[in-house]
């Protein structure tokens, strides 16, 4: 399991509303084609939490390439405001690995409303 987090360019807060909404599709839809297991996603304004379960084959470069190359393409096209941005997310990201134990800390984490 990794826990992921990332951010727009600039640190824009673009990620409400429709394209709050959306980003919970794409993602959902990935997940089950790669049949991943999102054990938690966080969408706020200006970062993304994501705390999902994949194969020990998947390389994490490759996980985050997936989620946020498929976004950008598809939010980028669905709300043309977006395209204001040089890209949509910025290169970087953080990621961790967790076990059994630290699963349900970093679940509990994301999931709390007030962690903000």
């Amino acid at each position: 399991m990794i826990h992921l987090v990332w951010i727009p360019k600039r640190r824009k807060k673009v990620l409400v509303g429709k394209i709050r909404d959306r980003i919970f599709e794409i993602f959902s839809e990935l997940a089950i084609e790669k049949d991943w297991n999102i054990r938690a996603l966080e969408v706020a304004p200006d970062h993304i939490h994501l705390f999902v379960e994949i194969h020990p084959t998947d390389a994490i470069f490759q996980v985050v390439k997936a989620f946020k190359g498929r976004s950008s393409n598809y939010l980028r096209k669905e709300f043309p405001e977006l395209k204001k941005l040089p890209s949509l997310w910025t290169n970087s990201y953080f990621f961790s690995t967790a076990g059994n134990v630290a699963a349900d800390t970093i679940e509990r984490y994301i999931n709390d409303p007030h962690h903000g």
